[in-house]
């Protein structure tokens, strides 16, 4: 059993006093004020969760939510017929239902850390352990509404500054080419409204948008003509200004995706041998398909168990329109250099062609990352809001938890969460690079 415990000389297993790799500690303040500062240092974090449509789920009813949606009606343009009844259409409902989870976390505090500590310690934990709830729960609708299918891929730009083509893919995404623009926006403004999804207050979309993203729009002309003489009345939690007619939202738990090298630290691609939609073989590592697609470079054991899981792009060299589709790699055969993926590999793929990292997009020096920016109308999305279920801290002073000589107090926060995208055709995400696409780690 091992249980981490904060103590003066750094971290230990609070059942044999053995040290661990782990860091932080804590002190002691007043239970009711640490209640307070849980809650407001996780109303910040809770960016997403705000734009969301909220269900109140009472104590006693079960720990599942449904959410109801009127089928609409197609226009009638017909002419009726006199005399004659028209068909008619049939009025109907669906449901979207989603299940709450319970999320938590706590860290221990020693007695003689309690005792001898200068700075208020555990009040500090309060305030980070409210930092950490709010950015959980975020990030769990975060997760969420990246599921959403509706997916817009920022423009390739020349170098005057004119759109050259539009990527099909994430892979085509480049840190030089595809920024987030006020054109991009528009765009995305525009499927919403093409869409007929609802406003929010005051007749705009909302987006929620990475301060990395958000760099290169903000350092945009037009951004900046804009806002130049505007004063923008903050509605939700993190607004930064409004574009086309979008109000965004600034959060570091927007999405970023990015993949490391599939092979070795200098070299990001695996370079395609040969391919087969009906192949064979038993694979060393994970599991085995008929689709198989046989690499150039030499594998080993270690770098067969980083690949299981991956998701590759498909490029298919000297192609004006090089890239072909994704795939998912679910076993390896590294004696042999097979790869066997999830599903059919498309059928132009052959020999000298390339396998790119499908998280991310792609750079001079590698992969690279790639941002999320949602877009969303009005109940797009759905957020459980449990009774006696919210965000709640919990501390257990030595005498209830330390052990038998009350060695050691805990902090934490416990909380049940659910979220559930509601409307696909209210919500939009746009997937750009930025200057920071280099530097920035998925999330």
């Amino acid at each position: 059993m091992n249980l981490t415990v904060n103590t003066t000389a750094g971290d230990a297993n609070a059942f044999d006093g053995s040290a661990l790799n782990s860091t932080g500690a804590m002190s002691t303040a007043m239970k009711t004020y640490y209640d307070t500062e849980l809650l407001e240092n996780a109303r910040p974090r809770l960016i997403f969760t705000q734009l969301g449509k909220s269900q109140f789920l009472p104590a006693g009813h079960g720990d599942s939510v449904q959410w109801r949606k009127w089928n609409t009606f197609d226009k009638s343009l017909t002419p009726l017929v006199e005399g004659v009844i028209p068909t008619g259409q049939k009025f109907g409902q669906s449901a979207v239902a989603v299940t709450v989870q319970q999320y938590g976390d706590y860290a221990a505090i020693s007695d003689r850390l309690n005792l001898h500590a200068v700075d208020n310690v555990l009040l500090g934990a309060a305030e980070e352990m409210g930092a950490a709830g709010g950015e959980t729960a975020d990030t769990l609708v975060r997760n969420e509404l990246c599921t959403g299918t509706s997916v817009i891929f920022s423009d390739t730009l020349g170098a005057n500054g004119a759109v050259v083509s539009t990527p099909t893919g994430r892979c085509q995404l480049s840190a030089d080419n595809n920024r987030l623009t006020p054109d991009v926006v528009n765009k995305a403004y525009t499927f919403l409204k093409k869409q007929k999804a609802p406003f929010f207050e005051g007749n705009k979309y909302v987006a929620v948008i990475h301060p990395s993203a958000a760099y290169d729009l903000r350092s945009h002309p037009d951004w900046m003509e804009a806002h130049k003489y505007a004063a923008t009345r903050e509605v939700f939690e993190g607004e930064i200004g409004e574009l086309h007619g979008v109000r965004f939202v600034e959060s570091t738990e927007a999405p970023i995706f990015n993949g490391g090298n599939l092979f070795s630290s200098s070299q990001s691609y695996l370079s395609v041998a040969s391919m087969s939609n009906a192949g064979s073989g038993s694979a060393a590592v994970g599991e085995s398909s008929r689709f198989v697609v046989t690499v150039s470079e030499t594998l080993t054991e270690a770098i067969a168990k980083e690949l299981i899981g991956r998701k590759v792009h498909y490029y298919e060299t000297g192609e004006t329109a090089p890239y072909t589709g994704s795939g998912t790699i679910v076993g390896v055969d590294y004696s042999n250099k097979k790869l066997f993926m999830a599903a059919a590999s498309p059928a132009t793929v052959a020999s000298g062609d390339k396998l790119y990292p499908g998280e991310g997009g792609q750079s001079d020096t590698g992969p690279c990352a790639v941002y999320g920016t949602l877009f969303f109308g009005k109940d797009a999305f759905g957020v459980v809001d449990p009774e006696g279920m919210g965000m709640e801290m919990i501390i257990k002073d030595a005498s209830q938890i330390g052990g038998p000589l009350n060695q050691f107090s805990t902090v934490g926060y416990k909380f049940e969460s659910a979220a559930k995208i509601l409307y696909q055709n209210r919500m939009v995400r746009v997937e750009s690079c930025s200057a920071y696409s280099g530097v920035d780690e998925a999330n």
